[in-house]
Order: structure tokens, then sequence, then C-alpha cells
């Protein structure tokens, strides 16, 4: 066999990861609120692109406004009384629309200007018609406004926060200048829930100060309001809070200390602990309760962000769900074709003349890359739909067990599509808004070989089960595990356990000792 060096042509066909796939690819796994961040840059880069407001001409070519000229000027007639040339004339109108002179008033009203206005504290000097025609403003001629603009803004409330407040108290309580620079900045070491986490010792070399000092200045600023700031733990928390009511006694002491006795609800161990009967100590754990954990939040510093869906589920009247994307979270944007053609004449060399080309490509491919996104959307939240019929219909417990596999051969699509589609996308339906993954649940199997249950499901029969037992029959996990199986849920004991953990429910020791004392 001859060994020699030839050249071959080879056809074949790869996946290339384009720039505008990549772009495609990125506008998919996006939220509303991030997806509209994205093409607001992509407007201010490109030059070609406009924001569609409404029904716009195509072309991205705006239309004058009704009453205003193309100049901005207002060209209505019913301004004031236009001259016959159609140039309203500022003589004019003063002398057809404003009485001047205090004298013409007083007529018309047959009284005294100082009758009509007597609370007032002084009428301003009506303005002189010969410094009105000749270009004076009545601000200047006015004694009232003082030559200054009249801002609205400047009396809108600014919302209290909680280093305001805190520093408002400090300047009230600490005289001293270097005891309020420790003070400003143990203000500036809170968290939102007002708890410190700065090491004083670590402050005290800071300043170069004693570590003495710093705790002095502490111990004055845990006295400010809302009682229990500058708290370093949950204990300190709650102990300011009752100083604060006068109600930290030696009893109370023993119950803060014991905290994880109160969480765990055993109250034999509490009375011991606290030396109280039981009247004493249901009065207590109810003061403690009572309290707030979290002082700083009550000043509401983090911003809540509305949760706006992508989807609309409404039934038709036919029976059928109708499916509706919702167009006010979807970005708008047009290609001004128009002003490519004319800015493309004036391009003075090829380096410009790319830039404009790659600006239309780019512009072209956004349109096009958001298009297809809301198709995708629409796509797989429809196959959701008729996947999840039985949910939207009867509720929870007839959420089917589905996987991403599934909606993606039923649709034509990947898998990794469907997993880029449904995150961070909401779909709001009679039930309430709900993520698009949360229709996507594991399978749990059924006991007789009929159709699998989804986790969600047996998750919302097992809280079921648990919120009605009674204090003297509390359900135990292999109870419950016994429950299903009638049920025809084929469930282990351990997977019950780690769903009763993932809802944050006790188990049965601790919700015997809770139920029995609360009834």
């Amino acid at each position: 066999m001859a060994i020699s060096t030839k050249l071959e042509m080879r056809q074949s066909q790869s996946l290339i990861m384009t720039p505008q796939l990549m772009q495609a690819i990125k506008l998919l796994q996006l939220s509303n609120l991030d997806l509209v961040a994205y093409v607001d840059a992509e407007l201010e880069r490109n030059p070609l692109l406009e924001k569609g407001e409404g029904d716009l001409p195509a072309g991205g070519e705006t239309e004058t406004g009704a009453g205003m000229s193309e100049s901005g000027d207002y060209s209505g007639e019913d301004a004031g009384s236009a001259a016959s040339g159609g140039e309203p004339t500022s003589g004019d109108w003063m002398e057809s629309q404003l009485e001047t002179g205090s004298e013409a008033i007083a007529s018309r009203l047959d009284t005294d200007l100082g009758n009509v206005f007597p609370d007032e504290p002084g009428v301003p000097a009506s303005p002189d018609p010969a410094a009105l025609k000749g270009g004076d403003s009545y601000k200047n001629v006015s004694s009232g406004s003082a030559g200054e603009d009249y801002n609205l803004e400047a009396f809108v409330a600014e919302e209290e926060s909680l280093v305001h407040s805190l520093e408002d108290q400090m300047h009230l309580v600490l005289a001293d200048p270097v005891d309020k620079l420790i003070g400003n900045h143990l203000i500036n070491s809170l968290d939102e829930n007002g708890y410190l986490h700065q090491d004083l010792a670590e402050a005290a070399e800071q300043f170069g100060v004693d570590e003495e000092r710093i705790e002095r200045v502490l111990a004055q600023m845990q006295t400010f309001e809302p009682a229990g700031v500058f708290a370093r733990n949950l204990r300190e928390c709650l102990k300011l809070q009752l100083i604060d009511r006068n109600r930290f006694d030696p009893a109370m002491e023993a119950l803060i200390e014991n905290l994880d006795l109160l969480a765990r609800h055993d109250y034999a161990a509490l009375r011991k602990v606290c030396g109280v009967d039981d009247e004493d100590l249901t009065e207590m754990v109810a003061e403690v309760r009572a309290l707030d954990p979290k002082p700083g939040s009550v000043f509401g510093s983090a911003l809540v962000q509305p949760l706006v869906p992508d989807v609309f589920v409404r039934r038709a009247n036919d029976g059928s769900w109708s499916v509706e994307l919702n167009s006010d979270t979807l970005p708008k944007v047009l290609v001004n074709q128009t002003y490519y053609a004319t800015i493309t004449k004036t391009a003075r060399n090829e380096t410009e003349k790319e830039y404009l080309t790659d600006c239309l490509q780019t512009a072209n491919w956004l349109v096009k890359s958001l298009d297809q996104r809301a198709k995708t959307i629409l796509k797989v939240s429809t196959e959701i739909v008729r996947q999840q019929d039985g949910f939207l219909t009867y509720g929870i417990e007839y959420l089917r067990p589905l996987n991403l596999k599934t909606v993606a051969d039923a649709i034509g699509m990947h898998e990794s599509t469907i997993s880029r589609v449904t995150s961070n996308k909401y779909m709001a339906t009679s039930r309430g808004i709900f993520e698009l993954k949360y229709f996507f649940s594991s399978a749990i199997s059924a006991t007789e070989g009929d159709d699998a249950h989804s986790a969600e499901s047996v998750r919302h029969k097992i809280r079921q089960m648990i919120d009605a037992e009674s204090p003297d029959a509390i359900l135990s996990d292999d109870t419950i595990v016994k429950r299903l199986k009638d049920d025809g849920v084929d469930i282990a004991r351990r997977t019950v356990a780690k769903y009763r953990e993932a809802m944050k429910i006790g188990s049965s020791v601790q919700r015997r000792r809770e139920k029995r004392a609360n009834r």
C-alpha cells in the first residue's frame, strides 16, 4: 500500500455558535425585566433602532402630533384672538383677556379688594400694563414670587429610613465628636433587620480608643427606637425589647437564655429552669412571641418588585383554555429603514458603510429574535396547559408529573430550549401566578399500576394530613406512609420525612408539644 499526500474536499454540516445565535439564546432565558433593560441598552447603542409606541407608521417615521407644528409650536386657534394675518399679538391678548388695575377688579366685584381677601397677608400690587407690554413678566413685577420658580418636588416627603432615624437620635444623645464618629460607624454597620455585625475590638483598633468606650457608646445607642436595634444576636434583641417594656426579670432572663427549649416546645423543662407555674409560663411565652425579632425591617427599605406574568391563561367559552402572551411585558422595537437609506448616502468611507450595515443587521436580528422568543414562550406555555389541564380545572391534587423531555418531544424542540424558556417566566391562571418550572414535577409511582403521582401533589396531601390531625392523635411518618399507600401512592418513609422537612414541618414529637401548648 503506497503512502502519498493528497488533497480532499469534504462537505459536512455542523452547528456554529454565531454571535447572532448566542444573542437569541440569551434573549430566550431573560426575564421580562432583564429583557427590557437589554433592549434599552440596544436602543442607545444602535441608531437604527426605535422604540415602538402603539401603532407607528412603517419605517419608524413618527407623525406630527395633533395641534403641534413641526417646529414644536402650538398651531391651534384657541390660544387667543389671532390677527388678520394669523399671528396673535401680545398686546391684543393682554387687553382682551387680562383685567389690569385694582380699580377695574373692584368695580366688577362691587367691593374693595381687602373685603374679598380678608385673610391674605397682603395683596400684591397689580402689574403695570406698560411694564407687561414692555416684556417684563408678572413674576418680576409681583413681590410674592421673589424671582424664584415654584418647585413642587421640594414639597414631596422623603421616605424615612432606619439610618436617618438613628442618626437623628444619635445627635440628641451623643455630644462628644468622637462618640458621634463611633456611633455613625456603628449605624452604617447595621444590616436591614437592625442587627450589628461589627467586631467591637476591631472598631476600637480602627478608631484608636479603648474597647470600653465602644461598648459605652453601643450601650447608649441600644436605647434608641425601634427597641431592639444594635443587637448582636436574637437573644440580645429580645432582651433589649423586654428592658424597654420593663419586663426583663430573672424568670424572663432564664427564658431568653433557653430559647432552644422554647423552639422545641419543651415547656416542662422551661418551667423547671424559670421556676414558674404553667400560668406564668404561658404569659411569658406570649410576651416573647409578641416581640419583633427584626426591628429594623419596619422601615421597609427594601424595594418590593411586583410579579408580572408573561402568559395569561383563561377559560374560553367552549370550556377549553385560552393561552395569551402579556404584550405589556414585551418591548416593541422598530428598524428605521428610512433613516438608514438617508444616512447611507452621506457615508464618507467604507468604515462608515460597514458600521451602518452592521447596525442594520443587528437591528433586524434583534427584531427577529424578539418575535421568535415570543412564539417559543407561547408554544411551550400552550403545551404545559395541555399537559396540566387537570390542575387548572380541579386543583393541585391533579397536578401530573411532567419533565422537560415530554414537552420537548411534543413541540419538537430540544430540552435545553425548554429549560431556558421556563426560567424566570410566570403564568397567570385562575389559581394564581406560577413559575413555568412549577408545573414540572418528579413522578412517584402508584401502588396498583395506575398513573404516577407528582411530587408536588404528594407534598400537598402530606400537609393536609398534618393540618387535620388533632393534638391527641399526632400522625407519625409511618402512619402517613400507610395512609398514602391506601390512597394509591407508593412512597418510602424517608421520602415522607424529606418532604416534611422541606415544608418546615416538625416531627411528630414537636407537633404534639406545640399543639398541646396551643390547645
